[in-house]
């Protein structure tokens, strides 16, 4: 997708002033809207700008867009940075998975691709802005995406956390503030999963008591384990020999090696379980075991004359059936 820098769209500095961008929107939405302009590419202009706004107006979107850096330029081929929104504290309604809703913008068009990568569904600043009780004047909740490895969410443990709180200054500017939270993990946490910390999000204004900080659980990619759920999988190379002759094999689990039984005549592709291998729970995962036939090279004569033997002994055709 290209990248779209939404500073240069509104016509602003990087370092503008909430007004400043409030203004500079206001004027080019007159000039473009579609309703009115003779320019030939008012409505496309005009979205343009919706769009950018919809995250400069924003200080939360404003300040997570700002750590992309300032190096890109409009039309650049873009990608997310890994972990990009992790550690970045925002105000949200708490819906798992909750993202802007793009028929709010424009029910025909909706927003880029390069928006949505940011900010739609399933990024952390797409969750509605949370709301107050006015009885209570309690304090909104704030909420917060972590990466933690799969062996942290295999065994749990506490952990610091450095979080990132956008906060507009009494001169319109934006500055992040940095605060600390002290959390325990629980052993078996999933993917997606929320951690609530009582009383750590937003202060009430008044007497009510303080929000709560939500802490939503990523698993980082793990070189040898899939995860889906409490679910563990893992491909695991076998020889040839193995599979035909089947015998016993040391497979890594999360807490350690195990020893796993191959049938005989295993085939690729061939899935096994070990119950309750997987995450910890109170109904634990299982760890699946994929196993692929891995052929040894013909890199020495002793091998090469292995394999010229096979073949006079063996009958099998791998392409039988299919004539």
């Amino acid at each position: 997708m290209e990248y779209r820098d939404y500073y240069q769209t509104l016509g602003v500095a990087r370092g503008a002033p909430a007004d400043d961008i409030k203004k500079a929107y206001r004027r080019l939405a007159r000039k473009y809207h579609p309703d009115v302009s003779k320019e030939a590419n008012a409505e496309q202009k005009f979205k343009e700008l919706q769009e950018a706004y919809e995250v400069l107006k924003d200080p939360e979107k404003r300040a997570a867009y700002d750590q992309l850096g300032s190096e890109w330029k409009s039309g650049q081929q873009f990608r997310p940075p890994p972990e990009w929104a992790s550690g970045f504290e925002f105000r949200g309604g708490g819906r798992p998975g909750g993202g802007f809703s793009q028929g709010s913008f424009d029910d025909e068009g909706g927003f880029s691709d390069f928006f949505s990568s940011l900010f739609g569904g399933g990024s952390p600043f797409g969750a509605a802005t949370g709301t107050r009780s006015p009885r209570s004047r309690a304090g909104r909740d704030h909420h917060a995406r972590i990466e933690i490895d799969l062996d942290e969410a295999y065994r749990g443990g506490s952990r610091t956390l450095d979080l990132k709180r956008p906060e507009l200054k009494s001169d319109g500017t934006l500055e992040l503030k940095a605060h600390t939270v002290r959390v325990t993990i629980p052993a078996g946490v999933t993917n997606g999963q929320q951690i609530r910390l009582a009383g750590q999000g937003e202060a009430s204004p008044g007497s009510g008591r303080a929000g709560d900080l939500y802490l939503e659980v990523q698993i980082r990619p793990h070189r040898l384990f899939e995860v889906e759920g409490r679910d563990v999988t893992l491909t695991l190379p076998i020889a040839p020999w193995e599979a035909a002759l089947g015998g016993s094999v040391q497979v890594p689990t999360l807490a350690g090696k195990v020893d796993m039984r191959i049938p005989a005549g295993a085939q690729s592709g061939q899935k096994l379980r070990l119950r309750g291998r997987g995450l910890p729970g109170s109904a634990p995962g299982d760890q699946y075991v994929v196993l692929k036939i891995v052929t040894p090279p013909a890199q020495s004569p002793e091998v090469r004359s292995a394999y010229e033997e096979l073949q006079k002994a063996s009958a099998f055709d791998p392409r039988a059936g299919m004539e």
